[in-house]
């Protein structure tokens, strides 16, 4: 069972050439069901290349199949596994073969999760130029730009110490660290110093034990310290330390960076009986992921619970 990733976008407004976030959701089932009842003409967009919609409706719910048509120039055939032989496929007038991804708009946050079928299945930027080019929403430009999740800076205040801190910094990062006099500045500084033009992954780790907590405690300052820097960085992450009064201590893994908001899914093609389920088990895979990553995308786009 192929491994496919779900992405998580956020549909904006482009006004005067600047990006606005749309505060109020936008009436995506409401568009949704006006496109379902037009011809396929007025669900085609022509650039450069050609984008058609197809509306698909699971638990009642309805969702969008984007597909980008295949230029009739390519040249496209089947195998048979059994015996060896091709066939070649010769579009008609009437036909055309597609890339497809789904695509499954939430209720909050004007956030669409999109899953690609293929390589060149339409991605955000064909969702973008599709939407503008059949005036999804008129008077209206948009554009769809990843959901980048928070970094948790703010974790740094709260915890104790660290047991275990693991950066990559690029080149272009180390001249930050200058100023900075922390062991983990001082160590990213000298190891940029003596070969260069590099980058540096740099992992330190703490053991258990109330004999180490003054290492943890100082580890944290130093991490505390260039906490501007890692989040610029190319990894960053750190295993924080809680004290807790009535209790043992607790750890808690943390993100410094921030990232695009994605979670990697398995879908199923086909059924025990060889029926095609692929868009099903996609449509179930974005909306599970949807709702393992709720809380970092409300964040992301500043949207309370319950709205």
């Amino acid at each position: 069972m192929k491994e496919r990733t779900v992405h998580f976008f956020e549909v904006v407004a482009v006004s005067g050439g600047e990006i606005r976030r749309i505060k109020e959701p936008m009436d995506w089932d409401g568009a949704l069901a006006d496109l379902s009842r037009v011809p396929v003409a007025d669900r085609t967009h022509e650039g450069e290349s050609q984008l058609v919609a197809t509306i698909t409706t699971y638990n009642m719910q309805d969702h969008l199949l984007l597909h980008r048509v295949k230029d009739p120039g390519e040249w496209l055939s089947v195998v048979n596994w059994e015996t060896g032989d091709l066939r070649e496929l010769e579009q008609s007038a009437q036909e055309g073969y597609l890339d497809t991804s789904v695509m499954c708009f939430l209720p909050f946050g004007n956030i669409v999760g999109i899953m690609q079928g293929g390589r060149s299945s339409p991605s955000q930027r064909g969702l973008a130029e599709w939407m503008n080019g059949i005036h999804l929403f008129p008077h209206t430009q948009l554009d769809v730009r990843p959901v980048v999740a928070h970094a948790e800076i703010e974790r740094l205040k709260k915890a104790s110490g660290a047991s275990r801190v693991e950066v990559k910094l690029m080149a272009n990062k180390m001249g930050a660290l200058k100023e900075r006099k922390g062991g983990l500045a001082r160590t990213l500084r000298l190891a940029g110093e003596a070969y260069g033009e590099i980058s540096v992954t740099l992992i330190i780790s703490v053991p258990r034990g109330k004999e180490l907590r003054e290492h943890r405690e100082h580890l944290l300052a130093d991490l505390d310290e260039i906490s501007d820097i890692v989040t610029g960085a190319e990894r960053a992450r750190a295993r924080l330390v809680y004290s807790d009064p009535a209790g043992p201590e607790r750890t808690h893994l943390v993100e410094l960076i921030e990232h695009s908001i994605t979670a990697k899914r398995r879908v199923s093609a086909t059924d025990d009986e060889g029926n095609s389920i692929r868009i099903v088990s996609a449509v179930d895979a974005i909306l599970s992921a949807a709702a393992e990553h709720q809380d970092a995308l409300r964040l992301a786009v500043d949207v309370e619970d319950g709205a």
